[in-house]
């Protein structure tokens, strides 16, 4: 019987995807996903050859397949290091977000609203004329005349800090 087998193989599986990872939770994880992928496809084996072979083969592609994943989410997410103060929120962050809150809620409605849909959530200004039912040279205006707000509110802010 292939579980029987199967079974009967995993120290070696162990032994062999240990000599891959040296890690022994990572190569505990290994042979676990080897084996779910052998008996998943166990119509795939073919009576009469080698059975160590193929799920040595198996336990290879399967480590391939986590070193291009880890790869891959070393290239999205930045090193655990660069995030260590992610999080944390000092004062003179917290100071700044009250700023910016503060500096947002003293702009007019129009002022605001533009600031909001194309500085906030990133829309293209054709985007943001268009949620707004204005011409863009409009949009463009407002939003100039917004950010000189935002900068003038923002100035007074930090010369008003003892």
């Amino acid at each position: 019987m292939l579980a029987d087998d199967l079974a009967a193989l995993l120290p070696r599986m162990r032994r062999f995807a240990r000599s891959l990872t040296f890690h022994r939770e990572d190569a505990d994880d290994l042979v676990q996903v080897a084996m779910e992928r052998a008996i998943g496809r166990s119509e795939q084996y073919t009576e009469g050859t080698r059975l160590d072979s193929w799920l040595f083969r198996i336990v290879r592609n399967a480590w391939i397949d986590e070193v291009r994943s880890r790869v891959r989410r070393d290239d999205l997410f930045a090193p655990a290091d660069e995030g260590e103060l992610v999080g944390r929120d000092t004062m003179e962050t917290h100071h700044q977000r009250m700023a910016v809150q503060k500096a947002m809620s003293l702009l007019s409605e129009e002022h605001r609203i533009v600031v909001a849909l194309v500085l906030v959530d990133g829309l293209p200004y054709k985007e943001a004329a268009e949620v707004l039912d204005i011409p863009m040279g409009t949009l463009t205006s407002r939003l100039a005349r917004a950010r000189d707000a935002l900068q003038k509110l923002l100035q007074d802010e930090v010369r008003s800090i003892p």
